[in-house]
């Protein structure tokens, strides 16, 4: 009997530990009544900056919690009242007594006094197992009291045993890791994992966009098992990848602490928490835990026409150059994402002319559906008059930061109907190919448009006879990078027209090296090698670039190596100059040269002495902590002296990620007639023609032609003015970032970060026959603004931070041939002026009041000019032709 009565309580005992761990939550006391203190700040400053500078506001009160109701079949699971009293609202940063607004003002003052009453109205959470499950609140209450109710409530999150588990608070929902010991509790949120109800956007580069680093840890300390105290600390910086020092921080704290426990109220009787809620108070209803979006209400601002007439002085096109120009590009933007399309159209059509192809620019960039029907609305495709505003829209759709299904529709829709222009309908194709490449990169490539697209870029190269209409489709195949255009690209590179060929291998350049294939590097090795037909210099020098770019093989570079010697003069001197150029950056390449060139046969004294004037050199531009800039500038002429093709490019990097940040190709054929000289090889039928290429942010351009054919040449030359040929005109979003950031605390802050870019890219070629010379020019001036502002604009108080920098540049590239005698002399020059930099912050509070405290710093410096170092045998040629021309 004894032994059977032992056997009992040991099961007993055993059952009960079992219920003890399974329940694993706190658990509050019948009648009982907590008293916390509690505060939530926000601070918003630069990550550097000291939190004592902190713009932003704390709002400390008391909290009372108590138990309602608990499930008598899940303990765990408890109904409590939490009441909110003794409200306080002050600075978060420490200000002088004359430069802090909340001084001297009331709680009542500042939230007024509905929204005090509905914060200090008790509201109720179902807390099972140490986990907020839903919250009671008046359904009427302002948004944003509800989520300063959240807040409170998301302090009680918690569990005592360690672990990793989705949860939802006022933030959203998360993966929170616990790590408990006996009286701790450290809540850990992996704020990237988070899923929120507000997404935002950001440009497509990373190069051109913005880096975020969060972090969210409440630390909990428990007596008896009951919080005795509750600390919340959330970090959010966001800054720009070109430039780091731009960035900004967002500092939230929250602090829970247990004061005192009085006598309470005695728990309600019920079978459901629906029930006793109810009973209680019939006006409240399950909210959610998650925090709702909150519409800021702007009191004063100015509309879009108002900003208009404060800005369209700054964006006539002599103030393009100048930061002023940008930074009214994105005020103005930010009016117009606001605005409808019955405003937007109203401030178009009472535009004057000079200002209106920067106002297009704008609307454009918006990127809203407001502003995309208004653009469409407002141009007539069908005309040719206004070839200069439908152009700048396209552009500005190709740069567009997060094009939408929408935007390419209506490109599309626009290709199939009546187009007065051929340029205008060789630009809408050639940008579809750039939306489609943005589309595919957000993960978009199978949604219904796209694969429209696809199909009509795809089957357009063999859909027409006309040499236009196949370069169009090729060009927009170059923009949209599809992994299934490359055996397309690679057919055409062996085409009998040398722009076909020349526009297949360079879009084959911008591919991926794992995307080109054996099948397709057989191809690029018979256009250079010429196995099967002779090609034109700058198709075969294309094809060299393509295959030492394209991890090539060991034989692959040997053969290219062993071919110096057997090629035309110039290009002789031009791969020579290539190969050089890959040792001495250090590119991809390089060692597998050094390999080959340990070959006597392939290395030799005969093959590397090979004179002539063309050339390729790599260089850097800037590198610093967050961005390495570098150049290289390709030049090849042809065995006469004339100009067969000049290719300058810019390319910036952040970390892994590369932007092609400006091409511009000028290529010139058939010019040897002018100065009586024979030429070269496989290029004797080739017509006049001159023309520019640009390629701008990874978005090809439609190509400029300067003549074509030999009339058209002669009047060229005897109407030319030596005034440069405009290729790229206008205002680019560069950068491009929107987020909404919920707190724990119920805050919310909005993060805005936008880059504008002036910009004007020309070209020219004058040709003198008296003087034996010809000089082509490439002219880029530039003014660049970006500013990023974080704001926490509650209904009734707002605080912000803003930094940014600005710059205005100009870069110039200078190529002049001296042709009076052989070997001929070239000069080329890359120039950089003197330019200014100036970089800003400034911090501000407001309250409904109109009190306003604002600070701004701004340090400016002056970046000195340079001309950037080209090759030692190109200074010693630049100094003859100057001493001739002296």
């Amino acid at each position: 009997m004894l032994r059977l009565a032992g056997l009992v309580l040991c099961v007993t005992s055993f059952l009960s530990t079992s219920s003890l761990g399974a329940s694993a939550g706190p658990r509050l006391d019948n009648d009982k009544l907590y008293r916390y203190s509690y505060s939530a700040e926000v601070g918003l400053n630069r990550p550097t900056g000291s939190t004592r500078g902190n713009a932003g506001f704390r709002i400390t009160s008391d909290v009372d919690i108590s138990l309602v109701w608990r499930n008598s079949e899940i303990k765990d699971e408890q109904l409590l009242q939490v009441q909110i009293s003794n409200v306080q609202v002050e600075s978060a940063g420490k200000h002088s007594r004359k430069n802090n607004i909340f001084h001297g003002s009331s709680a009542e003052s500042i939230l007024g006094k509905v929204r005090l009453e509905a914060l200090q109205r008790p509201f109720m959470v179902l807390w099972r197992m140490g986990k907020i499950r839903s919250m009671y609140a008046h359904k009427a209450e302002p948004a944003t009291i509800k989520n300063l109710k959240r807040g409170v409530a998301s302090m009680l999150m918690m569990q005592l045993k360690s672990g990793k588990m989705m949860e939802a608070d006022a933030s959203g929902k998360c993966l929170v890791e616990y790590k408990a010991t006996k009286d701790q509790v450290i809540r850990t949120k992996h704020l990237d994992s988070c899923k929120m109800q507000e997404t935002g956007f950001t440009t497509h580069s990373p190069v051109l966009g913005v880096s975020g680093k969060s972090a969210s840890e409440t630390v909990i300390t428990l007596e008896n098992g009951i919080i005795k105290s509750a600390d919340a600390e959330e970090t959010h910086i966001l800054s720009v990848n070109a430039r780091h020092t731009a960035a900004t921080k967002v500092l939230s704290r929250q602090s829970l602490k247990l004061k005192k426990i009085e006598v309470g109220p005695a728990e309600a009787a019920g079978k459901d928490v629906a029930g006793v809620v109810k009973s209680l108070d019939d006006k409240l209803m399950s909210v959610g835990v998650i925090g709702e979006k909150v519409k800021a209400k702007c009191k004063g601002c100015p509309n879009l026409m108002d900003t208009w007439k404060a800005v369209r002085s700054k964006l006539e096109p002599d103030s393009l150059s100048k930061a002023e120009a940008p930074r009214s590009f994105l005020t103005l933007l930010h009016s117009l994402r606001k605005a409808s399309k019955a405003e937007i159209l109203t401030v178009l059509r009472n535009c004057s002319k000079t200002a209106l192809p920067q106002l297009v620019d704008a609307v454009t960039s918006a990127q809203t559906p407001s502003s995309l029907s208004a653009m469409l609305e407002f141009l007539d495709f069908s005309k040719k008059e206004g070839l200069v505003l439908q152009e700048r829209f396209l552009y500005a759709c190709g740069f567009a930061s997060h094009p939408t299904e929408t935007m390419l529709q209506s490109l599309l829709d626009v290709s199939k109907g009546k187009i007065g222009s051929s340029d205008i309908k060789e630009s809408v194709v050639i940008i579809m190919g750039a939306l489609l490449r943005k589309l595919c990169l957000k993960g978009a490539c199978e949604i219904p448009t796209v694969l429209k697209v696809k199909e009509l870029l795809l089957a357009g190269p063999d859909s027409t006879q006309e040499e236009s209409e196949v370069q169009m489709y090729l060009l927009a195949l170059k923009n949209a990078l599809l992994p299934e255009s490359v055996p397309l690209l690679a057919k055409y590179a062996e085409s009998e027209v040398g722009a076909y060929s020349t526009i297949a291998i360079t879009a084959l350049q911008r591919y991926d090296p794992k995307l080109i294939t054996p099948e397709v590097k057989k191809t690029v090795n018979r256009i250079y090698h010429q196995n099967q037909r002779i090609y034109e210099k700058n198709v075969r020098a294309a094809a060299a670039d393509l295959i030492m770019s394209s991890s090539p093989s060991y034989m692959e570079v040997k053969n290219v190596l062993l071919s110096i010697g057997h090629l035309p003069h110039e290009m002789n001197k031009y791969m020579l100059s290539k190969v050089q150029d890959i040792l001495r950056f250090e590119m991809p390449a390089c060692k597998l040269v050094q390999q080959v060139m340990k070959d006597m046969v392939s290395h030799n004294y005969d093959r590397f002495s090979k004179a002539g004037s063309s050339s390729a050199f790599s260089g850097f531009m800037a590198r610093t902590a967050d961005v390495t800039c570098t150049y290289n500038l390709d030049i090849l002429y042809s065995g006469s002296g004339v100009l067969r093709r000049s290719n300058m490019n810019i390319y910036g990097q952040s970390n892994t990620a590369l932007l092609h940040g400006l091409q511009v190709t000028i290529e010139a054929q058939g010019l040897e007639s002018l100065i009586a000289a024979t030429a070269d090889e496989g290029e004797e039928e080739l017509e006049s023609f001159a023309g520019m290429s640009a390629l701008l942010f990874d978005v090809q351009l439609r190509p400029v032609t300067f003549f074509k054919g030999y009339s058209d040449l002669m009047s060229k030359m005897f109407s030319m003015s030596g005034d440069p040929v405009n290729v790229v005109k206008g205002l680019i979003l560069l950068t491009d970032h929107s987020q909404v950031i919920p707190l724990q605390s119920g805050l919310r802050a909005s993060a805005e970060f936008q880059g504008g870019l002036a910009i004007d890219i020309s070209g020219g070629m004058e040709f003198s026959l008296w003087y034996r010379e010809s000089k082509t020019s490439v002219n880029n001036r530039g003014a660049l603004v970006v500013i990023g502002n974080v704001t926490v604009d509650m209904d009734f108080a707002s605080a912000g931070v803003e930094v940014g920098f600005e710059t205005e540049a100009t870069l110039d590239f200078i190529t002049t041939v001296q042709f009076s005698e052989y070997p001929f002399l070239v000069c080329m020059q890359m120039d950089k002026t003197t330019f200014p930099f100036r970089e800003m912050v400034s911090k501000q509070e407001k309250l409904p009041s109109g009190q306003t405290f604002s600070s701004k710093r701004s340090r400016d410096q002056l970046v000195p000019g340079s001309e950037f170092p080209l090759h030692q045998e190109n200074s010693n040629m630049c100094k003859k032709v100057f001493e001739q021309a002296w």
